[in-house]
């Protein structure tokens, strides 16, 4: 799956709709938007019109996560578009991304089923609000079938951010592993290295919206722990008797309700 690179220029603003100018290489061309209806239209036809239009589901995503007070003339925004990605099986709860970052690549494509002999890692992340405490875990199988748990506490306030922790962690664990699947019930964390991670980069790390990503320096560090890897993400839905997935959250819950020690 080739990914494409584009940049786009907000140039003119008329009743509301923007006129969008949008590079590939030494092309361009045109389009409208409008952020109240979402409405996009092609104003010209040629080469990376044609591009795009193979790829509209994409784009649009990008156009319509985009918040309607970021729409202004002057800005700009490089991004990332996997040629005829098949975004059914990528959205699909039971499919297996896979993230091939090995031979400085950085590949990302959808399979059924994983591969056969490969480490696992179960995360997951716990937050408890009423003691403002949290915590996340790590649950190893290896290619024998023997299970090995890791807890860790933490000062961060945020589920999400340790669902992340916790993956981070577990790629830290096997970091001597080519090879390692990751199951976690975060889409966070799923999408976050196998779709959003590009387009951050290629803006320095700055959202669609113009602003900062949230938690940039894990997202940094996961990117480089997983550089030269292989990595399957499966996902699975919390609190749905996933023996493993259970396992993780009465820990995490365990380990984030424990207090610190002096």
């Amino acid at each position: 799956m080739n990914m494409l690179v584009f940049s786009m220029s907000i140039i003119k603003e008329q009743q509301g709709s923007f006129i969008i100018d949008i590079f590939h290489k030494k092309n361009s061309t045109k389009i409208m938007f409008t952020p109240d209806t979402k409405s996009l239209v092609f104003l010209e036809e040629n080469s990376i019109s044609l591009l795009l239009r193979k790829n509209e589901y994409q784009l649009r995503k990008i156009l319509h996560n985009k918040r309607k007070n970021t729409f202004y003339v002057g800005f700009h925004l490089t991004f990332a578009l996997r040629d005829e990605k098949d975004m059914a099986a990528f959205n699909h709860p039971s499919k297996i991304i896979v993230l091939d970052k090995r031979y400085g690549n950085h590949h990302s494509y959808v399979v059924d089923k994983g591969e056969e002999l490969i480490h696992k890692i179960y995360t997951d992340g716990s937050f408890l609000e009423k003691k403002n405490t949290g915590g996340f875990v790590v649950l190893h199988k290896n290619l024998k079938g023997d299970y090995q748990i890791y807890t860790y506490q933490s000062d961060e306030k945020s589920s999400s951010l340790l669902e992340l922790l916790a993956a981070m962690k577990g790629i830290e664990i096997l970091k001597n592993e080519e090879k390692i699947r990751i199951i976690t019930d975060s889409r966070y964390v799923r999408k976050g290295l196998t779709e959003w991670i590009v387009n951050w980069e290629l803006n320095d790390w700055y959202t669609a919206n113009g602003e900062k990503v949230k938690n940039i320096e894990h997202w940094k560090k996961f990117n480089m722990l997983t550089r030269n890897k292989y990595i399957e993400f499966e996902w699975v839905k919390g609190h749905s008797d996933h023996f493993e997935n259970t396992v993780c959250d009465l820990y995490a819950k365990e380990i984030a309700g424990k207090s610190k020690k002096a």
